[in-house]
């Protein structure tokens, strides 16, 4: 048999609407993201984390927040099935995280960054992403158990912040998945 394109109906057979959404378990992956200033890149957070099912999203410092017609373009519905909060200090946060025993993993450039494959990622955890120019604070940095970087061979030394949150947040959810199967659900 060929390969074929699904049509819209097949694939939104196979997704969950809101309200199953709500029964399902959630990833045990939480993300905070600082002072990220585009709204289009706050949109395409939220939707990258409705795909992964992620527990819950913290948005702080500058942050916009929804409802914004300017993140909804691109967020796509995913502000309504993705939990999530602001709070203006991320500190705040990220201190009521470590008492949960959340382990935090920071995207930056830093003295002890390591390549994001190399990390053996402990759940659960939460991801945190910096503004598009002047990354994550040094407060932020200071709380984190470890500190991860995209390998940039080119003459940039970094990504758009939503393609790296993209790319880091889906592969710590394959390696969620090899011991957590159960969470592909399907209807």
């Amino acid at each position: 048999m060929a390969i074929r394109k699904l049509t819209f109906d097949e694939i939104f057979s196979r997704q969950p609407g809101l309200e199953e959404l709500k029964t399902l378990r959630r990833v045990p992956l939480y993300a905070l993201i600082q002072n990220i200033r585009s709204m289009h890149n706050v949109g395409s957070i939220f939707r990258t984390s409705d795909g992964v099912r992620l527990k819950h999203l913290f948005l702080t410092g500058f942050t916009p927040t929804p409802p914004r017609k300017e993140i909804d373009k691109t967020a796509l519905g995913a502000t309504d099935s993705v939990p999530w909060s602001y709070e203006k200090d991320g500190t705040k946060i990220l201190r009521q995280l470590k008492k949960k025993e959340i382990n935090l993993v920071v995207v930056e450039h830093t003295n002890k960054s390591i390549p994001y494959t190399d990390v053996n990622y402990e759940f659960p955890m939460c991801l945190i992403m910096g503004n598009e120019v002047e990354g994550i604070s040094q407060e932020i940095i200071k709380q984190a158990d470890v500190a991860v970087d995209i390998p940039m061979l080119g003459m940039k030394q970094s990504l758009n912040v939503s393609v790296a949150y993209g790319i880091i947040i889906y592969h710590i959810l394959s390696r969620y998945l090899e011991n957590n199967t159960n969470v592909l659900q399907s209807k």
